[in-house]
């Protein structure tokens, strides 16, 4: 963003009364997720200037996404939640011929169709399946559990990616190897998985799921309001099939042509970067908080690592122990009042976690700045 640009951002947030913020916390929807890459806003523009059949635009910058990240084919969807839906959908369209399903939720029917989770990986996205109307039936670590769970009525098997999930459930690739024995499609949740890049098609080409999903607006750098699916031509007909803008349970979860080529421009742009470079950049950032906070009194700094999604890259966990002065709630809380206001991570109980992924050039020196200022002070009232 340019300095004209990004002045223009704030004279409007003000006008709002709304202040910007400086992201050391992590991807958040609710920050707004990332910010886009540099070919994201240009696209969105050029495709704002004329009407286009947006069901013949979805399949060619699908087709144009499955070629760059290696896989069948590819959907773009409004959110990586959408595409949770979506993707459950399919698998039960998959059994009544891969096409428009018009009976949709389930809600009436309980226990028709289920989906499998592993019990440790259960976490608030489930309304995203449960919507649908399926039962989730949960299973543990054990082989033996997943090939039980697996009967006539089970639509596929949905696993989360990232090392803060892989805890109680089998890796991935035995995950696989048991459901396609039994006939049954894997979905993988991987929202937060960029970086690494090669998420994109690790998951379904090398690995062999049916589907994974990804956030368009977190490592991606695309438009907030999109999801990427990607994986076998089957999945991706019967998700577009009960999709915008026909009309089934996914009718809602629709993007515009902006969005399209949006999210487009942006994984072009992500598959062009030197993601080692990138990756080194957060670390330096990591690195000159824990030399810049180490030494003040109640505090003590490490690296965490990896960031708060299983993501490849460390984060300063910053411990705020009785002798700061400070408690951890109250040292967000200063940080949020500050002008700009900077979001930090809670960690635990006591400490706060500062992640670089979000940040721009130069922030890391004012959260840095930011936190040294209020760490040295004796008492709150000089605030």
């Amino acid at each position: 963003m340019t300095t004209i640009e990004n002045r223009y951002a704030n004279e409007v947030y003000a006008e709002l009364g709304v202040r910007p913020v400086v992201n050391a916390a992590a991807t958040l929807t609710r920050l707004g997720g990332s910010l886009v890459a540099p070919p994201v806003l240009p696209a969105m523009a050029a495709a704002a200037r004329n009407f286009v059949d947006v069901v013949d635009l979805g399949r060619a910058v699908g087709r144009r996404l499955a070629e760059s990240t290696r896989n069948e084919a590819a959907y773009v969807s409004n959110g990586a939640a959408a595409l949770l839906t979506l993707g459950v959908t399919a698998c039960i369209a998959r059994s009544k011929g891969g096409g428009l399903v018009e009976d949709l939720p389930y809600l009436d029917r309980t226990g028709e169709k289920t989906v499998i989770m592993y019990r440790d990986q259960r976490n608030p996205y489930d309304y995203a399946v449960r919507q649908v109307g399926v039962r989730i039936v949960e299973v543990g670590p054990e082989p033996a559990e997943l090939e039980a769970a697996i009967d006539g009525r089970t639509a596929c098997v949905l696993w989360f990616a990232g090392a803060h999930f892989a805890a109680g459930a089998l890796p991935i690739e035995q995950v696989v190897e048991i459901a396609h024995k039994a006939g049954v499609p894997v979905l993988v949740d991987a929202a937060a998985q960029v970086p690494p890049v090669s998420s994109l098609w690790h998951f379904t080409t090398e690995v062999g799921a049916d589907g994974a999903i990804f956030s368009g607006g977190k490592g991606l750098r695309g438009p907030q309001s999109t999801g990427l699916m990607v994986g076998k031509e089957w999945l991706i007909a019967a998700a577009r099939a009960n999709g915008a803008p026909n009309h089934s349970l996914g009718r809602g979860m629709k993007v515009g042509k902006e969005e399209l080529l949006g999210l487009l421009a942006a994984v072009e742009w992500t598959l062009q970067q030197d993601e080692p470079e990138l990756i080194a950049s957060y670390e330096a950032s990591v690195e000159k908080w824990i030399l810049g906070l180490s030494g003040l009194d109640g505090i003590s700094v490490s690296r965490g690592y990896p960031s708060e999604a299983g993501q490849p890259h460390g984060r300063a966990i910053v411990e705020i122990g009785p002798d700061s002065g400070w408690s951890r709630d109250e040292l967000i809380g200063a940080l949020w009042r500050n002008d700009p206001a900077i979001a930090v991570a809670p960690d635990g109980t006591r400490a706060i976690a500062l992640n670089p992924q979000t940040l721009q050039p130069g922030e890391d020196e004012l959260v840095l700045a930011e936190l040294q200022r209020l760490l040295r002070m004796r008492t709150k009232e000089e605030l």
